[in-house]
């Protein structure tokens, strides 16, 4: 007999839920830090805009998640060789490389992982092509994954498609995400939106905290 399929906005379970930080590193983060676009001076809109928006919500996400017993993953891009010989052909081409020396090539203080959440670096654009995080989701027990990161149209939108190609039940938190500009952001939302539950930080943080109050 067929199993009723579930929704993709049906509310999250205790122990079967987790969040994703994608590439929220101090060198895309920071003014001036990344190497591959000098011209973006501290008032390009990325820059304002994650500071203002992406970055707090992402704070107010995170926190609600340790709070009420969500998993917290991250994701970063960096080579596991000091001279990026690991990396994907297409990060040699761009070029990509950031070894694990680099600071700059981790996250942003207020995003930086605690205790012992997990940290998966990865050398190209999709987190499941790059890192055994497919494995490790389905070790925890995972089903709803929460994703939120830069950027919303190159490896957010990686990460949602191919998680849920996987089976997961994914969450993309809108305005936990950016782009290089905001027509970039909102067509990728629109884009992607039929692989996901596509929601505002508001109405995932009161899905979180649903969990700690029936733990």
């Amino acid at each position: 007999m067929n199993q009723p399929l579930p929704q993709r906005n049906e509310p999250f379970r205790p122990g079967e839920t987790a969040l994703l930080l994608v590439d929220m590193q101090r060198i895309w983060l920071e003014p001036g830090a990344d190497p591959s676009h000098p011209e973006r001076g501290p008032d390009h809109y990325f820059y304002r805009h994650t500071a203002a928006e992406t970055i707090p919500n992402q704070e107010r996400l995170l926190k609600a998640a340790r709070a009420n017993g969500v998993e917290v993953l991250h994701t970063i891009i960096q080579s596991l060789t000091e001279d990026g010989r690991d990396r994907s052909l297409d990060h040699k081409l761009t070029p990509i490389h950031i070894p694990p020396s680099q600071p700059e090539g981790l996250p942003v203080t207020s995003l930086a992982p605690a205790g012992d959440e997990i940290m998966l670096p990865k050398t190209s654009s999709g987190v499941f092509n790059s890192t055994n995080i497919d494995y490790v989701l389905k070790n925890l027990g995972i089903r709803y994954l929460i994703v939120v990161g830069i950027m919303t149209d190159q490896c957010v939108d990686m990460a949602v498609r191919d998680a849920a190609d996987r089976g997961y039940l994914v969450t993309c938190v809108s305005d936990a995400c950016a782009s290089a500009t905001q027509e970039r952001h909102d067509t990728a939302l629109n884009a992607f939106g039929g692989y996901c539950w596509v929601a505002d930080t508001d109405t995932v943080i009161a899905r979180i905290e649903a969990l700690g109050k029936s733990a």
